[in-house]
């Protein structure tokens, strides 16, 4: 992802004042820039070209962002930044849970913009080594697809998880019945660019436990180990992926 002008970004806001004047300067910082007014049209786009990251307007007509990110966490692996409006801190958090890597508030700085984008694709670029693709993590009578980023439940359904959320649970089960602690996870899941919260490696943990544990407030699973971090507490076998 060091070239930028293979990035593709699939830019979705429903105002036009604001996106074609942020399309035209992501343009010219060298990103391959797609727009959609609506989440409709930003389906329609998706059916006909690949984004790398999704920019995405949480207040829109019709279809809104969080619907919208809900569905690309369910069925594709493409990172999302929501642009929100200051008034937005609730949805601002449901949309980190339900899957968006990153926010911005409008009115905001290019720049930053631009450097949150780098940040949040070198995150979702760093795997892990050495992994077999085509093979499945099974723990607890979950399934984790690293290749599709697919989990699914001990029931068989697929339980919706940020990029953020897969190399978190990706580093636990290549690790199982392992002590890692804060420094050890920032740098296996995010490296140093833990810029939006003190306690990134913290908040990530606490959503993961709601998405597997039956009790988050009791986690058997990812248990906290005090003084030293977290350890996923389950034994962790590769099989064979599903077919399709």
């Amino acid at each position: 992802m060091s070239d930028t002008a293979t990035i593709r970004l699939l830019l979705v806001d429903d105002e036009a004042a604001l996106r074609e004047p942020l399309a035209e300067y992501l343009s010219r910082q060298g990103f391959v820039v797609t727009q959609a007014a609506s989440a409709a049209e930003a389906r329609s786009r998706l059916r006909d070209e690949a984004a790398d990251l999704v920019l995405l307007d949480i207040m829109m007509p019709g279809e809104d962002g969080l619907s919208f990110c809900r569905h690309l966490v369910e069925t594709r692996a493409i990172p999302t930044i929501f642009l929100t409006a200051r008034g937005e801190a609730t949805d601002r958090i449901v949309g980190l849970e339900i899957g968006a890597d990153d926010y911005v508030v409008k009115p905001f700085e290019p720049r930053e913009l631009v450097a949150r984008i780098r940040s949040v694709l070198r995150r979702a670029s760093r795997a892990p080594s050495e992994r077999v693709e085509d093979e499945d993590y099974l723990f607890d009578n979950w399934r984790l697809d690293p290749l599709k980023r697919r989990l699914t439940d001990p029931e068989g359904a697929v339980v919706a998880i940020s990029s953020a959320e897969f190399r978190l649970l990706l580093a636990f089960l290549e690790h199982p019945r392992q002590v890692l602690d804060r420094d050890r996870l920032l740098d296996m899941v995010q490296g140093r660019e833990a810029h939006l919260f003190d306690r990134a490696v913290d908040n990530q943990v606490s959503r993961l436990r709601r998405k597997v544990e039956m009790d988050s407030r009791n986690p058997q699973m990812i248990q906290t180990v005090w003084g030293g971090g977290y350890m996923l507490a389950a034994d962790v076998r590769r099989v064979p992926a599903e077919a399709s």
